[in-house]
């Protein structure tokens, strides 16, 4: 598939550092593609791998906050702001992380409607909130995803995670950043 003709001009890449260009080719090994957030973001290099640097240990799952939640997480604040992109790409690894198709769309969709478990829900009411409406936030909302059984850490990857997904949304909405076609066909086995 041809790149996207965007404002800010891509790297080839063999003009990118070392660390991308092997960023590049694991994603291409694992997905059979590289995602275009990773062409845009390739814009900035050094950016870029800071920004990498902190996504990485943010989706490391945690006794009480699984892949599929921090996946679900990326999904509820990019339908929030309305980022084709991140819910396209993000909506793929939740359905693989759930394996599970039908929830994966419920959740990107509206995730009220969803067959959600009541840590689940406050974990998408929680990030909806910060979302839409951060000045409205409150230690009570903090304390509600501590009865749902996560630890001070886990919390506050939750607060990181959406956080940092509103920053990648406005970039990839600024932008406008075009998801990778075979996100809207991975992961889509009969269910």
């Amino acid at each position: 598939m041809p790149r996207p003709d965007p404002f800010f001009p891509v790297p080839d890449d063999e003009e990118l550092p070392s660390n991308l260009r092997s960023l590049f080719a694991k994603a291409t090994e694992k997905l059979g593609f590289v995602p275009n957030v990773f062409r845009a973001y390739a814009y900035r290099p050094e950016r870029f791998s800071a920004w990498f640097a902190h996504y990485l240990p943010l989706h490391e799952p945690t006794e009480n906050l699984s892949t599929a939640d921090r996946e679900m997480i990326a999904v509820v604040v990019s339908h929030v702001n309305r980022c084709t992109y991140c819910l396209v790409s993000h909506g793929h690894d939740l359905r693989v992380a759930l394996d599970d198709v039908v929830t994966a769309d419920h959740i990107a969709f509206n995730w009220r409607t969803a067959d959600l478990d009541e840590r689940q829900r406050a974990i998408c009411a929680y990030v909806d909130k910060l979302t839409a409406t951060p000045a409205e936030m409150s230690r009570d909302d903090l304390e509600g995803l501590a009865a749902v059984g996560l630890s001070r850490e886990e919390i506050w990857d939750v607060v990181e995670l959406a956080s940092m997904y509103a920053f990648t949304n406005r970039l990839a909405l600024a932008t406008g950043m075009q998801p990778n076609r075979e996100y809207h066909v991975l992961a889509r086995g009969q269910q």
